[in-house]
């Protein structure tokens, strides 16, 4: 049987403090009701402390993942870490978080598609193990977006938050693990969700500080247009290339975005509710960090065998769907 990558063990980390609709309220003019009802998001959590980045919540999930496992840090051969927000432009994160947790073998590197980050990541780490060079590979999603969010702009505070999650793949000759990947992206979506300023296209300035461009610009309409189709569109095709029908699906885990475009991949895909990793309403969109943070929580609910649709939309435009059939028992 066709060696595969299967996910073995996942872990999450969320930091403590919440921040809720109502204190927002306080912040900017927007209301609990509004935001519930456009987003499905109560709270959400924020990384607080002096020098805190990224680092310190991938060290704390990947440290989790492999005591889970049961492994030393010496034994993992890659390390990917998906994110749009890495503690400096270099080194790469995945290199500190390497050196942190005693991963003295590995050798690493950042990977940056917004929201589609983890699909992008896990979808690169099979290639790792099917070709029989890797043997284990973690592959981290998270981001710190509360490092790059205007706290003054009510269309995207609202949103995002801060957290991180992490899966180990490993070889499987069973039949379990990553069956199939569709990926997608269209830089022509870069004008209506971007950073303006920070890279080598328009380095930092005090003009661009003053002008507060170093914050995430989105158009929510154009960009809810977009993700609705795309991400309903990736995940049915998913399902209709390979044969498999909504009673064949055991749990869609959607990138937690917006509660309406979750309804409508699920919708598209003929699925129950009850068959869909929903958290938004309490983590709200902590970008690439949504999936794996999803399979975190629903991990002792998962059975060996499952058809899992992992599905996502990110800025830029990037989105896609994957095909995992889970390789353990919760």
């Amino acid at each position: 049987m066709k060696m595969r990558a299967a996910i073995t063990a996942v872990n999450g980390y969320l930091p403590e403090f919440r921040l809720t609709n109502q204190v927002l309220e306080t912040m900017v003019e927007t209301s609990d009701a509004w935001i519930t009802e456009r987003t499905g998001i109560q709270e959400r959590r924020i990384l607080t402390g002096k020098d805190k980045g990224l680092s310190t919540m991938a060290i704390e999930a990947v440290n989790g993942l492999l005591k889970k496992r049961g492994i030393g840090p010496e034994e993992i051969d890659l390390m990917i870490v998906c994110t749009v927000t890495p503690d400096r432009v270099f080194p790469a994160t995945a290199n500190i978080v390497c050196d942190a947790i005693g991963a003295k073998n590995a050798w690493g590197f950042d990977l940056g598609a917004a929201c589609s980050g983890f699909l992008y990541g896990i979808t690169t780490a099979s290639q790792f193990i099917e070709s029989g060079k890797h043997k284990k590979v973690v592959v981290v999603g998270g981001d710190k977006m509360s490092s790059i969010i205007d706290y003054e702009d009510r269309t995207t505070c609202i949103i995002f938050g801060d957290g991180c999650g992490a899966v180990l793949l490993e070889p499987n000759e069973e039949g379990f693990g990553v069956m199939d990947s569709i990926l997608r992206s269209d830089g022509s979506g870069c004008q209506y969700l971007h950073q303006k300023a920070g890279g080598s296209w328009r380095p930092a300035t005090e003009r661009t500080v003053e002008a507060r461009q170093h914050y995430v610009y989105q158009e929510g309409k154009a960009v809810f247009k977009f993700a609705v189709t795309n991400m309903a569109d990736v995940s049915a095709e998913i399902m209709e290339r390979n044969g498999l029908t909504a009673d064949d699906v055991a749990w869609l885990v959607p990138h937690q975005a917006n509660k309406r475009i979750i309804d409508a991949t699920a919708n598209r895909m003929g699925l129950d509710d009850s068959k869909v990793m929903v958290n938004i309403q309490k983590f709200g969109n902590t970008t690439s960090g949504t999936l794996p943070l999803c399979l975190w929580e629903w991990e002792n609910r998962l059975k060996k065998g499952d058809n899992l649709i992992l599905s996502a939309f990110g800025g830029g435009f990037t989105w896609g769907a994957i095909w995992v059939k889970w390789a353990y028992g919760g």
